[in-house]
């Protein structure tokens, strides 16, 4: 789900703990969760509802007006969903990019890259990407990608998997390595 900068900020505060959206089928469970820009929104229920039983003050939860929300769910097709939420707290992988690791976890995470490069398709990527990023911060993904004759999606999906372990961090245009994932290319380049 998107968010608004201005809803995020006021699902942090809790002053926004409603959503409702239109969808062919439910996107988001209770008991998921979602990273944002602000840190995790958490989804406590997710239902079904009728547009004719929406109140103002569900409108209010949900940081618009019933006339507006009205307004935004009879844009699409498909079943509205109510959706209760609240802020789960930081993004996890904030603190662990700025969190270097020991020799043990260092080795740990070179086990599981060297994992990764041997269950991809393509042959080993792991390293090319981290030192890609490493040399080109802040450079449109795209961009990127074409130099070393790949799809954007794709790359950026794997870019993904290396953001999981702390390793890169999105910037407003690329990406940049972490701390963290500074320490492990050296470790990979020593080996």
């Amino acid at each position: 789900m998107l968010f608004p900068n201005a809803d995020l900020e006021r699902i942090r505060t809790g002053e926004v703990d409603l959503a409702f959206r239109r969808w062919k089928r439910p996107m988001h469970v209770a008991g998921g969760r979602q990273r944002t820009r602000m840190g995790v929104v958490e989804f406590v229920s997710v239902s079904p509802v009728s547009c004719d039983t929406l109140t103002e003050e569900d409108a209010r939860r949900a940081g618009t007006t019933l006339e507006d929300l009205l307004a935004f769910l009879s844009r699409k097709d498909g079943e509205v969903y109510r959706i209760e939420m609240r802020y789960g707290g930081d993004d996890e992988r904030v603190a662990l990019r700025a969190k270097r690791p020991g020799k043990r976890e260092t080795d740990a995470l070179v086990a599981k890259l060297a994992d990764m490069d041997r269950r991809s398709r393509r042959g080993p990527w792991t390293r090319e990407h981290l030192e890609l990023i490493e040399a080109r911060p802040g450079e449109l993904a795209e961009t990127i990608a074409a130099s070393i004759g790949r799809e954007k999606k794709p790359f950026k999906a794997d870019i993904r998997r290396l953001k999981e372990l702390g390793l890169t961090e999105s910037l407003p245009v690329g990406y940049r390595l972490s701390p963290r994932g500074r320490a492990v290319l050296r470790a990979l380049r020593s080996s």
